[in-house]
C-alpha cells in the first residue's frame, strides 16, 4: 500500500477504496479483529489463531491487501488491541515466508496519538486509517467546536499532524524513511 500511497495515514474515503480493490495486482481482503466478549481475555489468544488463519487463507485466495479492521465492536465482539494484532499477524507472515506477498492497512478506532501511530507503522502497518479519530472530527466540526474549518480540511490537518509526528520521531531514532520504520520493530 505504502507504494501507491503519499502518505501511511488515510482518511475514510481512501480507506473505501482499498476495501473496493479487487483487482489480481491490489485484491483487498478484510479481516475482523474482534472475538466474543464473553470469551474474556482467555478468548484474546484463539482470536489471534484465527486472524493467523484467516490472514493466510486470504494469501492462498489472492489476496495482495490485508485489511486488519475493529469496526463492529458491539456488546458481544471485543476488538482485539490493534498494535497486538499488526505485530502478531505481522511476525507470524515472516515465520510463514509469506510477508513480501501482502501489504497490511489497518482501520482502527484505537490510534489516536502520534505514538500509536508510530507503533503500528513500526510493527508491521502499511497504513492506517483512524476511523473513529475521523468520526470526533466530524462531530467536532458539526457542533461547531473547531470554528468556521470545513471537514475535510480539519481531517487534512489532523492527518497531516499525525505525519508530522511521527517523522519527528522517526528522525530521532536515526531513520530517515517510513519504509525503513515499516515493520522495524525498534522499540524498548
Amino acid at each position: 500500500p505504502a507504494r501507491v500511497l503519499e502518505t501511511p495515514f488515510i482518511d475514510n474515503a481512501q480507506m473505501a477504496k482499498f476495501k473496493a480493490l479487487q483487482d489480481s495486482a491490489f485484491r483487498a481482503t478484510v479481516l475482523p479483529m474482534l472475538f466474543p466478549a464473553r470469551e474474556g481475555a482467555a478468548g484474546l489468544e484463539p482470536a489471534m489463531e484465527r486472524l493467523f488463519r484467516a490472514a493466510d487463507e486470504a494469501i492462498a485466495n489472492g489476496a495482495r491487501i490485508l485489511i486488519l479492521s475493529d469496526r463492529g465492536v458491539d456488546a458481544e465482539n471485543a476488538p482485539i488491541p490493534t498494535l497486538l494484532a499488526v505485530a502478531g499477524l505481522h511476525n507470524h507472515l515472516v515465520r510463514e515466508k509469506k510477508r513480501t506477498q501482502v501489504g497490511l492497512v489497518v482501520e482502527t478506532g484505537d490510534a489516536r496519538e502520534v505514538h500509536h501511530f508510530a507503533l503500528l507503522i513500526g510493527y508491521g502497518a502499511g497504513a492506517i486509517n483512524p476511523y473513529l479519530a475521523i468520526d470526533t472530527i466530524k462531530y467536532l466540526v458539526d457542533n461547531g467546536e473547531l470554528g468556521d474549518i470545513s471537514f475535510e480540511k480539519a481531517v487534512a490537518h489532523f492527518l497531516k499532524a499525525i505525519k508530522k509526528g511521527v517523522v519527528k520521531v522517526m528522525s530521532k531514532m536515526g531513520i530517515s524513511t517510513i519504509q525503513s520504520y515499516r515493520g522495524a520493530q525498534i522499540f524498548e
